[in-house]
């Protein structure tokens, strides 16, 4: 058999298992009024902004975020525990606006690119990580509003666990 036929067979058969790998990860839910966010346990349609859905192993509903930063803080964190199958972010580039995120344009928070650093707050008042599912939309988002576009893994841990001063109405991340 010709190697480039094996190597091609081989790629294909991987494509296939991962496909059906994401067949198995519950799907994203649509944003309702009931859904309140994990850390503060409001309702998270009264706060503008991205938001952000944790599926974990073992349960029914998805943890609910009120500011993608607070879902990517959960990730990261070296104290959660539990097996997260999968974390949905809202694609800002399909949002009506930023009070109105949207509540059925989820995507795997892996492949979002996300601005950071830009003059951005989150529903908590909170410095935002913006999501979108194209580079182009997010490089958009840089023009107008600052901020550099980094991938899921290149988030550094202060960006999302890093103390946030609100002292005189005004957000900036603690040093």
């Amino acid at each position: 058999m010709n190697k480039w036929v094996l190597i091609g067979a081989f790629a294909l058969l991987a494509a296939c298992k991962e496909d059906a790998a994401d067949t198995t990860l519950p799907p994203p839910l649509a944003l309702t009024e009931e859904a309140a966010g994990h850390y503060c346990q409001m309702v998270i349609l009264e706060h503008d902004g991205p938001k952000a859905q944790a599926h974990l192993a073992g349960y029914e509903a998805p943890f609910w975020f009120s500011q993608v930063r607070d879902g990517l803080a959960f990730l990261k964190s070296p104290e959660q525990e539990g097996e997260i199958m999968v974390i949905y972010v809202n694609d800002m580039g399909a949002a009506i606006s930023w009070s109105e995120p949207g509540e059925d344009n989820w995507i795997k928070a892996r492949d979002a690119f996300y601005v950071v650093g830009s003059d951005a707050l989150g529903g908590m008042g909170a410095p935002e990580l913006v999501p979108f599912s194209t580079s182009e939309a997010a490089t958009e988002f840089v023009a107008e509003h600052g901020g550099d576009i980094m991938r899921l893994d290149d988030i550094p841990i202060e960006a999302v666990l890093a103390p946030v001063d609100f002292t005189d109405n005004e957000v900036e991340a603690s040093k």
